[in-house]
């Protein structure tokens, strides 16, 4: 039987999905509270990890080992990279790299964790298949794509910043999470799929973009998840 986890890094990205839940169950780990109980009729733990890579991937880790999840789904917002995809467009992961990992003085590609032996995290292949066709379904009017998710600890709002994540990596969107839960998830063999909303354009005007889109980007997001956890 599936157990989903659903990471949000701020509370807009997991708010609606708790509001409608039947929650069974609170446990706070790690300064992160954790809703058991289930969605759609479906059995999950949503939680707010916290912004940035080191929160990700904890919470990541603690749905692992203490509620023994089945899938991660990572839903939230992020800027774009992809002149493909304006704000409110949604992207599905196909994989996720640390876009701020740097070891190149040792041989290694930029972006390459060491001793893994390759850079990308691969979203699990049918999991992203179906989240495209939830998104089609609930969000006909979105334009939703395939693509690579770049993550590093800090907020892209600089065009030459952007940029370099397109040259150096072909990333499709930005954000500060989705690889280190792609990294998690891989090394404890749970598959997963970001979903990423689209809230700024990852340049000169994020700044101002970013507050006034996220939270209808979110509730994209979330009207996604619902429709795709019924069918994992």
């Amino acid at each position: 039987m599936s157990k989903i986890g659903i990471i949000g890094a701020m509370d807009l990205e997991v708010d609606q999905l708790k509001s409608e839940m039947a929650v069974s169950e609170i446990r706070t780990v790690a300064g992160m509270d954790f809703y058991e109980g289930s969605l759609e009729g479906v059995s999950v733990v949503i939680v707010r990890c916290g912004i940035g890579k080191v929160n990700a991937a904890l919470c990541t880790q603690i749905l692992s080992d203490l509620f023994q999840v089945t899938h991660i789904i990572n839903t939230g917002v992020a800027g774009s990279l992809n002149a493909k995809l304006d704000i409110g467009d949604i992207l599905i992961s196909k994989d996720a790299l640390h876009h701020d990992m740097d070891v190149r003085i040792f041989g290694y590609r930029l972006g390459e964790v060491p001793q893994m032996g390759f850079r990308e995290f691969p979203a699990d292949e049918r999991m992203a298949e179906l989240a495209r066709k939830a998104c089609e379904k609930v969000n006909p009017d979105i334009n939703v794509i395939l693509g690579r998710v770049v993550s590093g600890d800090q907020f892209i709002s600089e065009n030459s910043v952007k940029e370099k994540l397109i040259s150096e990596f072909q990333g499709d969107c930005a954000e500060m999470e989705g690889a280190s839960i792609a990294h998690g998830a891989y090394l404890n063999k749970i598959p997963f799929v970001i979903i990423r909303a689209i809230s700024d354009k990852a340049d000169n005007s994020a700044t101002m973009d970013y507050p006034t889109f996220e939270r209808e980007a979110a509730k994209h997001s979330a009207a996604l998840v619902k429709e795709l956890i019924k069918e994992i």
